[in-house]
This record gives C-alpha cells, sequence and structure tokens, in this order.
C-alpha cells in the first residue's frame, strides 16, 4: 500500500474555506447522518462507484472516518482508483467535534 498522507482537522478546514478539496466521509449512513463535516459526501458500500465516477481525481480529496484508522485503507483504495491527491485525516470525526461545528 501507497504511503498515505495524514493531515490534521485544521487543515481540513482550510481546505473547506478554500473550497479545495473534496471530504468523503466513510462512516456508517446512520454515523453520519447524526452529525458530519459540513459539506462532506458519505462514501458506502453502496455508492462507491457512482462517487468515485462523478468525483474529479486532480482535486485534492479527503477521506474522513471514526478515529482516523479505517481512512487510511480507503485512502489508498482510491488512491489506486486514479485519485492524485488523498489524505486520511487523522483522529477522524472525534477530532474533527472537538474542534468544529458539524452538520446534520
Amino acid at each position: 500500500m501507497p504511503n498515505i498522507s495524514q493531515i490534521d482537522v485544521h487543515k481540513v478546514n482550510e481546505f473547506l474555506e478554500e473550497g479545495s478539496a473534496t471530504i468523503v466521509d466513510i462512516r456508517d449512513s446512520a454515523s453520519f447522518a447524526m452529525g458530519h463535516i459540513p459539506s462532506a459526501l458519505s462514501l458506502t458500500e453502496e455508492n462507491i462507484e457512482e462517487i468515485i465516477g462523478q468525483l474529479d481525481k486532480e482535486k485534492t480529496l479527503v477521506v474522513c472516518c471514526y478515529h482516523g484508522i479505517s481512512s487510511q485503507g480507503a485512502a489508498g483504495y482510491l488512491m489506486s482508483k486514479g485519485f492524485k491527491d488523498v489524505h486520511s485525516m487523522m483522529g477522524g470525526f472525534e477530532a474533527w467535534q472537538q474542534n468544529y461545528p458539524s452538520e446534520q
């Protein structure tokens, strides 16, 4: 597996403010519905092929999970599908909630 770039929630927030990255959340649908990073897309086994087909593979992509562990594997998978600039968010959604508001 390639070396996965890990970034903190503050960098993710910068990306959001700039509109320079797409955030994908790989947590289950119920958890996503209860709260997620603003503008994040819910990426599940059911919709992954559809989402991959719609996203710009040249745009920065940030993968978020619960605690920043499973997002690393998902980031590697997305890189294998042709995404060029993929990052795993350290600490996952738990870290986001401690620093920034979420939306439902």
